[in-house]
């Protein structure tokens, strides 16, 4: 009897959906291309419960009459391409034909459309089976999806939580709306409108409406032309740079894409004039012929391939160098005095912080005793390395001072105490026995004279609207200003000259991240912990700023109080001792 067989068709489309549809996000991305390949110049979608009761896309495009609108939920159904060649030559979003027999075969659909003036058709189809068809008055097309997965109930038992999922639409929505400018995108979620996004004249407008004018200030607006490659960039000055990668896009021909090879075009462009550690923020558009780049290399079409890979590096190179040299504010930038002639893919990727939270071990066999420093209080003479290095010395030999890693040891453990403060304070408030008073906070709370507005994308606005409490803790307050804004009213005193806007993004962005990774990263007081580290890297003192001997005294004296003084909160040194037989041995006497 033959063990192989031929798999039913509902099973078949079953295993299709699991690669294209992957959580509610990527129905909203499917719908949307959709629409756009249908002209259409205005796109609504409504979420309810995540995408996972809900989603609904409506659009005012061309439609389809009722023959199409039949055949359009088979496998391999598409008006896009004809013959092999055409996949080679890729000029609208959608093409493989897959989208919708995938997500009818995982849900409840229905679809109203008409093309141009006919009248509509209306279909229901559950379970990837056509339940009912009749007229029907409409423009565009509207699709309704309800009850995600709801056949398939082990793929609905690993979707994450509602804000999480909320977070991957609003994601798909933003990428789709800033290449297609001329097209208007509006999302509600849960009845809240999330985005509101009309149609613009120019990617500059349309980066206005989603991000804000503080953001598009910062950025070089740059564009470059050569042989079948154009490029419409908008990329960072260099002032405000980032802990993380969360805002940089790449579009190609329109269609959002991670590509490690124009990343890399861009650091190398930017190298010399950033800290390794640190991200620009970039945007760019790029056009370029369609048979010379292959989209059907991934099922989400997130990643593409060259014809030829080193013809598009280099002109992406060349066009964010040229602009970062004509630019006028290239004499702001804070330059980098290392050799990084020598960058990789590795080096240019960044691990989040409970990744590297494990500690190095010292280069040089330490003892603490030898880092007292205490008979120079007061006024330490140093030299300055470079960097954010400075030499001290004491009767047993020469200490060399990372003082950015230095200063976010002890801005770490105030927030720490800060929030083992806030602990305590609860368990006595609630203890009904104990008259023991909690120990105060090592730092006092500056309030803004002129409260600081922020800017943010949808996403990050809505989980620090969700965290506020968490902000509390720290000594942060923050109200809700709406429109994807929120205003600073007070900060820790330590935080007064820190870039609020670059930190709030960060402390958002690390919050969206514990969603992702709730099981790898545990219990509430992890994520605490790991947003003190960010906020105290961003109030830490930086290269540019050299500290003098009175301010070193200061931090060497606030070094001796904190409980781990010889690492940051990442596991680096703060500080490393060679002893004067270090220093005979290396001069070989």
């Amino acid at each position: 009897m033959p063990k192989i067989s031929i798999l039913p068709l509902n099973i078949r489309n079953k295993i299709a959906a699991g690669e294209v549809v992957e959580r509610p996000a990527s129905v909203v991305k499917e719908l949307i291309e959709n629409s756009l390949d249908a002209e259409s110049t205005i796109i609504n979608i409504a979420i309810f419960r995540a995408g996972k009761k809900l989603i609904r896309v409506s659009d005012n495009g061309i439609g389809l009459d009722r023959e199409d609108a039949l055949i359009a939920f088979e496998r391999y159904a598409t008006s896009k391409i004809k013959n092999e060649d055409d996949l080679f030559n890729i000029k609208t979003m959608g093409f493989r034909g897959e989208a919708l027999s995938s997500i009818a075969s995982v849900s409840k659909v229905k679809m109203a459309t008409s093309y141009k003036d006919s009248i509509g058709t209306c279909i229901e189809i559950i379970n990837g089976e056509i339940k009912e068809i009749r007229d029907c008055s409409t423009v565009g097309t509207t699709i309704e999806v309800k009850d995600l997965f709801y056949n398939t109930p082990a793929r609905l038992k690993f979707l994450k939580s509602d804000s999480t999922e909320n977070y991957h639409i609003i994601d798909v929505v933003t990428k789709s709306a800033l290449p297609n400018y001329k097209t208007g995108f509006f999302l509600k979620i849960d009845d809240k409108e999330v985005l509101s996004l009309p149609a613009a004249s120019e990617y500059r407008e349309r980066i206005l409406h989603v991000f804000g004018k503080e953001f598009i200030d910062e950025l070089i607006e740059t564009s470059f032309n050569e042989n079948h490659l154009s490029i419409k960039a908008f990329i960072d000055k260099g002032l405000h740079l980032r802990n993380n990668k969360n805002n940089q896009f790449i579009f190609i021909n329109d269609r959002p894409i991670k590509d490690q090879t124009i990343s890399y075009a861009v650091y190398k462009a930017y190298e010399g004039l950033i800290p390794k550690d640190k991200h620009p923020v970039f945007i760019l558009f790029l056009k370029i012929k369609p048979d010379l780049v292959d989209f059907n290399v991934h099922p989400t079409k997130r990643e593409v391939r060259f014809k030829d890979k080193n013809m598009v590096f280099n002109f992406v190179y060349h066009a964010i160098k040229e602009a970062l040299k004509t630019s006028n504010q290239r004499s702001d930038y804070h330059l980098v005095k290392e050799d990084i002639s020598k960058v990789t893919y590795n080096d240019i990727s960044t691990q989040s912080y409970i990744d590297t939270i494990i500690a190095e071990q010292p280069l040089i066999s330490e003892n603490e005793s030898l880092y007292k420093t205490s008979s120079y209080f007061g006024n330490i003479p140093s030299l300055y390395l470079g960097d954010t290095f400075i030499a001290i010395t004491n009767e047993k030999g020469l200490i060399i001072i990372d003082y950015h890693a230095l200063h976010e040891r002890i801005n770490y453990e105030r927030l720490l105490k800060k929030i083992e403060y806030n602990k305590n304070k609860e368990t006595v408030n609630t203890s009904n026995t104990s008259s023991e008073k909690p120990s105060a906070t090592n730092f006092s709370i500056y309030r803004l004279l002129f409260p600081q507005q922020v800017r943010l994308k949808s996403a990050e606005y809505m989980v620090l609207l969700e965290n506020l409490d968490i902000l509390n803790e720290f000594g942060i307050e923050v109200d809700d200003f709406g429109h994807d804004t929120i205003i600073i009213r007070s900060i820790p005193e330590f935080l007064k000259d820190a870039d609020l806007t670059g930190m709030m993004n960060d402390i958002a962005k690390y919050l969206i991240e514990s969603n992702f990774r709730e099981k790898e990263i545990g219990p509430l007081y992890n994520i605490k912990k790991a947003l003190a580290a960010r906020i105290a890297c961003h109030t830490s003192i930086r290269g540019k700023e050299v500290p003098d001997s009175s301010r070193i005294a200061k931090l060497l004296k606030d070094l001796e109080d904190t409980e781990n003084p010889d690492y940051c909160p990442h596991g680096r040194p703060t500080r490393i001792f060679l002893s004067l037989e270090d220093l005979r041995k290396m001069f070989k006497k």
